[in-house]
């Protein structure tokens, strides 16, 4: 490391998984650097429910102790290992896939990134919506791309259009040609509308199932339900032929059935889609997603609050008592 690099760090990191006042906000040593890893100097953080579950133990994971939580950043690079090609000192960087496997986490900062998990920030996008997209966008494009297999033409149905992760995919949809379908609050219509839906249904409707049926008649080629209240059975009945369902949350409503017959019938399927699990190369295209959804669509994440890194602990309280409606960004100190 270089002179302008001190020896420690502010964090926000726990000893052992527990609830979310076992996070403390402290000093730790400036993580070291391996020959293919780039130290990152913390401009901003974004907190997600899965760094909830991940801190509390509910997703288990290896995780080296004293453990960082969080796993999206946007920076600086403040050193880079000799095997780190394409990073210089000085160079603004974006991460989203820290914290998991044994990786620390990001609200510290300093954090170091292994070359193929960081990409460089494209000039004229703003900070902090990069950071607050780096989940989300990442998260509905390899939905879409990845496991639905998305192409041209066809019809894409999304719960939870006005969500983050539901607006990304509705904007990255549309931009690839797609007819989407979207469910979302009345008073969210028009904003779903303008990420390019062809039409947003109100999910509150005592009849959504049957108004969704009548959206496409045909059947919906991608199923991808980010609100957490779909129903199964519903969702395999809406399928067209050759349809994907991808699960990614929830559809745990109703009825547990798995209507078997209906997707062999119909060609159909059902993947299961968890962002940790992405591959390096998976991430990378799903970053240049990301990239996409911020220059050549309407859309941008919702911002619930900003806060500073000593307040992590509140964070993860709020998140898991459901209380945020958008993305909580946090600077490091």
């Amino acid at each position: 490391m270089n002179g302008t690099v001190p020896e420690t760090m502010r964090a926000a990191y726990v000893d052992a998984v527990g609830p979310a006042g076992a996070i403390r906000h402290g000093e730790l040593p400036v993580p070291s650097v391996g020959p293919t890893d780039v130290l990152v100097r913390v401009t901003a953080v974004a907190a997600n429910p899965v760094d909830t579950f991940v801190r509390s133990g509910a997703y288990a994971t290896p995780l080296p102790l004293p453990f960082v939580v969080g796993r999206d950043l946007v920076g600086e690079v403040a050193a880079a290992g000799p095997g780190a090609a394409g990073f210089t000192a000085g160079q603004r960087v974006w991460c989203n896939s820290l914290g998991h496997a044994g990786r620390q986490g990001s609200f510290a900062q300093y954090a170091t990134v292994a070359a193929d998990r960081l990409y460089a920030a494209p000039p004229g996008i703003d900070a902090e919506h990069l950071v607050a997209a780096a989940h989300p966008a990442a998260s509905a494009w390899l939905a879409l791309f990845r496991h639905g297999r998305l192409r041209a033409g066809e019809t894409v149905y999304v719960g939870g259009g006005a969500g983050n992760v539901g607006g990304a995919a509705v904007a990255l949809a549309a931009r690839a040609g797609a007819r989407v379908i979207a469910t979302a609050r009345a008073r969210d219509a028009e904003e779903v509308r303008g990420l390019g839906a062809a039409e947003v249904l109100d999910h509150r409707a005592p009849d959504l199932d049957a108004r969704v049926r009548r959206a496409a008649p045909g059947g919906y080629d991608v199923h991808l339900d980010t609100s957490g209240h779909g129903v199964l059975a519903d969702a395999v009945e809406s399928l067209a032929p050759g349809g994907r369902l991808v699960a990614m949350v929830g559809l745990v409503t109703g009825p547990a059935a798995l209507p078997v017959s209906r997707l062999y019938t119909r060609d159909a399927s059902i993947v299961g889609f968890a962002i940790s699990n992405a591959t390096t190369a998976d991430l990378a295209e799903a970053a240049r997603g990301v990239v996409d959804v911020l220059t050549d669509t309407p859309w941008r994440p919702r911002v619930a609050d900003r806060l500073p890194l000593s307040m992590t602990a509140e964070v993860h309280r709020r998140l898991e008592a459901g209380q945020v409606r958008g993305r909580l960004i946090l600077a490091p100190s």
